[in-house]
């Protein structure tokens, strides 16, 4: 059975209205404010703005170039084609280019009417004030999508425990069964929340509400940074005291994962952590020393994660959180 989104009804309920005032008002041409609801209908309220106010500006601006040239050639086709070849580019210039095709319906009126009075321009401004008008109030109506974040949020934040605790039976084991499948998972549902969090910003009309893009923005670099750990942990040959070290840094990490957290512990530990590699010998050997430089590596890319939260909290001074 197929399934109809609420963007269709908002648009179907829309088209029917902007319509039947338009018809009821007496206006010619009335079924172009109709057509205006399903051009200016978008899927955040932003858009719909941005979009109507550009296709309005559009309208107006066709409306002059059409006096200008119809009122100077004719009413012909050659006039038309005179006129797009100026207006296209116009828009295109301006930022308007949402608005060429309403644009064009409304200079189709004029070159049928053959004529261009105030009656005339009056009556395409009502048609736009109404069309434009219809589709926003339609498209205030957004379902909320605040259950479906907080959702991809719980869920990404596991799957970042699971990926790190696995992490940690590597370490401390030097083996493991993990497939690695909540790698592609959280790859696919950082992307999805990500997108569905910017129209959530998209849709905040008259407030800022920007934390759901912000938090998973976050997650995402983070996540690139687990990325670049995984490997890097497994290429190296560990000692025990090493290895252990590392594990209850990654572990801590893991267990401290929350929306509020701001890993100014693990930072703390990571300090004392590097404290204790400068006073190790120096390496001897060629394999020594690949070991020691990735050894450093894998510390900097946890502190860079940690860093990466801390700044999302509002700490964006190392001092303080080391």
């Amino acid at each position: 059975m197929f399934k109809i989104g609420y963007r269709t009804v908002k648009t179907a309920i829309g088209t029917g209205a902007a319509v039947f005032i338009a018809q009821l008002l007496g206006l010619e041409f009335y079924s172009s404010a109709g057509i205006l609801v399903i051009l200016c209908v978008q899927n955040t309220k932003r858009k719909s703005l941005q979009v109507s106010l550009h296709r309005f500006l559009a309208c107006v601006l066709s409306m002059v170039f059409a006096f200008c040239i119809f009122e100077t050639i004719g009413y012909t086709p050659l006039a038309i084609s005179v006129l797009l070849l100026t207006f296209i580019p116009t828009a295109v210039m301006l930022k308007i280019q949402e608005g060429i095709v309403t644009s064009s319906v409304i200079v189709m009126h004029l070159y049928s009417l053959k004529q261009i009075t105030w009656l005339i321009v009056g009556n395409e401004i009502a048609i736009l004030t109404i069309g434009i008008s219809v589709a926003l109030l339609v498209n205030m109506y957004m379902p909320s999508s605040e259950n479906k974040l907080k959702e991809y949020q719980d869920k990404i934040e596991s799957n970042f425990k699971t990926i790190l605790f696995e992490m940690v039976v590597y370490l401390r084991n030097r083996e493991s069964s993990w497939s690695g499948a909540e790698l592609i998972e959280t790859e696919n549902m950082l992307n999805e929340a990500r997108d569905l969090s910017f129209k959530k910003l998209e849709n905040a009309f008259m407030r800022e509400d920007s934390y759901y893009y912000r938090y998973f923005n976050m997650r995402m670099q983070q996540f690139e940074i687990l990325e670049r750990m995984i490997p890097l942990a497994a290429s190296l040959s560990w000692t025990y005291e090493q290895a252990d070290m590392i594990a209850d840094v990654v572990e801590n990490i893991g267990n401290a994962i929350s929306p509020e957290s701001t890993g100014v512990i693990s930072l703390r530990q990571l300090q004392e952590m590097r404290e204790l590699f400068r006073d190790m010998p120096l390496p001897v050997t060629r394999e020594e020393f690949e070991i020691r430089a990735k050894l450093v590596q894998l510390v900097y890319e946890m502190e860079q994660y940690l860093l990466i939260k801390s700044r999302f909290k509002g700490k964006d001074n190392i001092k303080e959180l080391i």
